[in-house]
């Protein structure tokens, strides 16, 4: 059913693109506040308002207006740059609810092409109305509509290159064996690799007998690779319909140019269609819909993850032919039993400890078909009771959204083969090859992977608004919204269920009262706690409308304090196993891990993992804010201020303090009947800003824009039980990172002797010593101390335009600073027998220990070194040059009597540069395809 939905709303699209009528279809303010055309409409929860009426910490970005001069494939791209409260979060929050046209959706599937306006729900009160499930903020994104006017198609076409911008950096396979065995030497053992391998391998003579592999080498990667995309779109109605259609492909290919990898490729297809319809004088009708069908295709092979882990020593992927001797008739009847000999020239070469390697792969192992796709379609009505009461609506929103991806792929098995290796009067040649495994290609195609998501939306809502005497502006509403999400392979639907009411009061556009409230239902909570009550309420003040404000300086400022308390089930999760979110409240009795006596028969025992708790509730979003924006000197100025604070309390938590000490068993076998509470919480203060700078001078429009975004998180209140006031959690940031406070490395054995003992493992000198945080004599976890956050508290964006004629400037960058990192990923952390990064050519060894900042090598564990220590840690700090385009419009006076009506060319660059004295470290991906720069050129066509 939800298909034929599909098509009949894509249907629609078309077959009211003719039809002609005398009425207009307007948005919700459209048709309550008809009188108001000159003012912005904002989209908000359920409805839009003047942008001079907005309340409640709320922005926007008028998208449409932005992809003029800044065109981007990302549908949130601007987001965080062009206003305050967003960095990778709101206001501090994770996990943001995203709303499209009203509807649940996910940010990338809608093109900035396809977007009018993204507006961003920060304050309590802008987006109480959403429910438990909008708690941590909203970004809404309301898609194009139709426009009255004679059809108008624009169609757009993209193609650039992603240059990558660094790969990591890896030991040659001489220079990795050499300090392999200087590694086996520090952990007392014997070189690993002969002297002989080493110096042959350095020669390069024979990299197939000594293996040299550089899987990063122009040999098996390109310097670039190319996105192209064509986009059209078509717009058109009259006042009784009225259309907008899009439609659009891309494609997209890869770096690597080994084997089948040159094949590799991804690409979108998509279509969307939103019309609204003017049925009748009291009743409107809006319907879409949308489709994208995304594939993905590679070979199968590991290839960034392999190039991570590989060692260049271990094994030759492709060796000729060439090196078998010519009379050795049973290696070359083995190697002509293989399907795969590249070119007639080599085949796959292996080793014992190596049957196939990333490269053989590449050519032989087959391919995947990794495929989404998405269908969408909602309707909406709005029905005019103004026969009842003036000003008086009722709108239903009803949409489903289906989900499915799956896997399509051919899996070969393939031999492969490990030479031996013999030199006859100077010359290498193959005396004989070991066979690895059989050719045997697939014949059937494998589905796999396969997963689904299906959505569905329902909204209604009866709303009233109007102005009494000209002075008095009255707004309310009572809105139901419910939507559901099922999951593949989870029994619980993901639901939000929210009964909602809003009334609104402005006198004159001057003194501004709101008060929103909801509802909520979570059937994660036990019953009788399943229905919250969530109250915000808001007041505003525009001091310029007062006859004493001098209004000189100020074209417009307005003044805004919001506060309330959201009750939500976002945080109802298992602390100890986050996907765990239902039935939490109910006690938790199994068979154990352990056997009982005699009285059972020797069977499995039952024990308690976790108490009843009838009395747990909502977690509670406790804010205040206050928000100031204005404009001065005929808008030379804009500027937007908000100010947060406010708390998360009541996480769930496994609280010991608060009961007795024999609820839980210590020890062997545990089992506890404590139960999980509303006990933590999380204390936020920040603040945000954007400002605007509009100026012309001469023939130059200059705009500058710089925003910004500030927070402080702390654990308010934490279970505790340490004996050391260092460790406590309390005070500190949510995002904190702990670990050891190091003092260099150990010198010699005396230093070993004389320092604390370190519990993580053998300890010699070269290793990291850590400071003796409580003086007990002992370096352990008691030792760890807070390091710093991980996230980023300060984001600052800064965006520029100049337009001069018909040429349009626009730049764009960011800079993040205050967050820590650790630098813990397999480049950094090598032991055992890891495949070693650059990093390691600073290593401690007797000769270096003065000028060292890496430990001693080993074969071992290295579990003293590898933990998270201020040793490893790094500045996160950095501005990045995001973006920078220039556009040149074609004047109108070239398409006189044409069927042309505009048409721009520009050229544009993103992710173009980093500036951070860390910044070899945050441009480097490892075990991933790597970080690029794109460098593109468009043209964009209205006719």
């Amino acid at each position: 059913m939800k298909y034929l939905y599909i098509g009949l709303a894509i249907g629609l699209v078309f077959l009211f693109n003719g039809l002609q009528a005398s009425a207009q279809l307007g948005d919700t303010d459209e048709l309550t506040l008809e009188k108001d055309t000159l003012q912005k409409k904002v989209k908000v929860a359920f409805r839009s308002v003047d942008e001079n009426d907005l309340l409640g910490g709320v922005s926007f970005i008028d998208v449409d207006k932005m992809t003029e001069k800044a065109y981007t494939s990302t549908s949130l791209a601007f987001v965080g740059n062009l206003i305050g409260g967003v960095n990778g979060n709101i206001w501090g929050m994770n996990d943001m609810l995203v709303v499209v046209d009203g509807m649940v959706r996910d940010a990338n599937n809608v093109l900035p092409t396809e977007i009018d306006q993204v507006s961003i729900l920060k304050g309590p009160s802008a987006v109480v109305l959403y429910g438990s499930r909008a708690a941590k903020g909203v970004i809404q994104i309301t898609t194009k509509r139709g426009e009255i006017g004679e059809p108008k198609v624009q169609i757009r076409a993209n193609t650039g290159i992603h240059v990558p911008k660094a790969y990591p950096k890896y030991l040659g396979a001489a220079e990795y064996m050499s300090l392999h065995n200087e590694a086996s030497v520090n952990d007392g053992n014997d070189p690993i690799h002969s002297i002989e391998d080493i110096y042959w391998t350095s020669t390069g003579n024979n990299p197939y007998r000594y293996p040299d592999l550089d899987m990063y080498s122009s040999e098996y990667l390109d310097d670039f690779f190319n996105t192209t995309e064509a986009i059209a779109e078509i717009t058109g109605g009259n006042e009784r319909v009225k259309y907008y259609t899009s439609t659009g492909y891309a494609r997209e290919g890869s770096l690597l140019k080994v084997g089948n990898t040159e094949e590799n490729y991804t690409n979108r297809f998509f279509v969307r269609g939103n019309i609204d319809i003017d049925v009748a004088e009291f009743l409107k009708v809006q319907a879409d819909a949308n489709a994208t069908f995304y594939n993905a295709y590679n070979a199968q092979t590991d290839w960034w993850g392999s190039a991570a882990t590989l060692r260049p020593d271990r094994v030759a992927p492709l060796i000729p032919v060439d090196y078998l001797e010519e009379n050795d008739i049973p290696s070359w009847n083995t190697i002509n039993t293989s399907n795969y000999l590249i070119d007639g020239k080599y085949f796959l070469g292996a080793s014992q400890l190596s049957t196939t390697n990333p490269v053989s792969d590449a050519y032989a192992a087959g391919n995947d078909n990794f495929v989404s796709r998405q269908f969408q379609f909602n309707t909406r009505f709005d029905l005019d009771l103004k026969s009842l009461l003036e000003g008086l609506h009722m709108r239903t929103k009803y949409g489903i959204d289906y989900a499915s991806t799956y896997s399509k792929s051919f899996t070969n098995e393939y031999a492969t083969f490990e030479p031996k290796w013999t030199n006859y009067s100077g010359e290498d040649l193959i005396s004989r090859v070991v066979k690895y495994g059989d050719d045997k290609k697939a014949t059937n195609e494998v589905v796999s992977n396969s997963s689904y998501r299906y959505t569905y939306n329902v909204s209604s809502q009866f709303d009233y608004s109007h102005t009494f005497n000209g002075d008095h502006n009255v707004f309310g509403m009572i809105v139901g919204n419910i939507w559901q999400r099922q999951i593949s392979g989870q029994y619980h639907r993901l639901t939000n269920v929210n009964l909602g009411l809003q009334a609104s009061y402005n006198y004159q556009h001057k003194y501004y009262l709101d008060f929103s409230a909801a509802l909520p239902y979570s059937t994660k909570l036990p019953e009788g706690n399943r229905l919250g009550f969530s109250p915000t309420v808001t007041l505003g003040w525009r001091p310029v409308n007062e006859s004493f404000f001098d209004n000189s300086v100020f074209d417009d400022l307005m003044l805004t304090v919001s506060g309330g308390i959201i009750n939500h089930d976002m945080d109802i999760v298992d602390p100890d196993n986050p996907e765990n979110e239902y039935y939490l409240y109910k006690t938790v009795l199994q068979r154990g891990g352990w056997y009982s006596w005699a009285d059972l028969g020797g069977e499995a025992a039952t024990e308690f993992q976790r108490g009843n708790n009838p009395e747990m509730t909502f977690v509670k979003r406790k804010e205040l804010n206050v928000g100031l924006r204005g404009a001065l000197l005929d808008h030379l100025l804009t500027f937007n201020f908000n100010y947060f604070m406010g708390k998360m309390d009541g996480a769930l938590a496994r609280a010991y303090s608060e009961y007795p000490v024999y609820f839980t068993q210590v020890g062997y076998p545990t089992s506890s009947i404590i139960p999980l509470i509303n006990y933590n919480i999380d204390d936020r203060t920040g603040f945000d800003f954007s400002m605007y700078l509009n100026k012309k001078i001469s023939e130059v429009d200059l705009t500058l824009g710089v925003t910004g975004t500030y927070y402080e998180t702390e654990a308010a209140q934490r279970d505790e039980n340490f004996q050391y006031d260092y460790r406590s959690r309390i005070g500190r940031p949510v995002n904190s990172l702990w670990g050891l406070e190091n003092l260099g490395f150990f010198n010699d054995a005396e230093d070993l002797a004389n320092s604390p003992e370190q519990q993580f493992g053998e300890t010699l000198p070269g290793d990291i010593k850590y400071k003796d945080q409580n003086g007990d004599g002992v370096i352990d976890v008691k030792d760890e101390v807070y390091l710093g956050r991980w996230d980023t508290p300060l984001r600052l964006g800064l965006n520029f335009t100049a337009k001069w004629r018909n040429f349009t400037l626009f730049a764009m960058a960011d800079g993040f600073f205050g967050g820590k990192g650790m630098k813990n990923s397999s480049y950094y952390w090598v032991s055992g027998d890891d495949k070693y990064s650059e990093i390691v050519r600073n290593r401690w060894t007797e000769v270096t220990k003065a000028t060292a900042t890496y430990p001693r090598l080993t074969t071992g564990s290295g579990a003293n070194n590898f933990r998270n220590s201020d040793f490893w840690m790094y500045d996160t700090d950095r501005v990045n040059l995001s973006q920078v385009q220039l556009t040149y419009d074609l004047s109108e006076s070239v398409f006189q009597d044409s069927f042309i009506q505009g048409a721009s060319f520009y050229v544009s660059g993103y992710n173009l540069l980093t500036i951070s004295k860390e910044r070899e470290h945050l441009e480097m991906n490892v075990g991933s395809a790597p970080q690029t720069r794109f460098f593109n050129i468009g043209v964009k066509g209205t006719f």
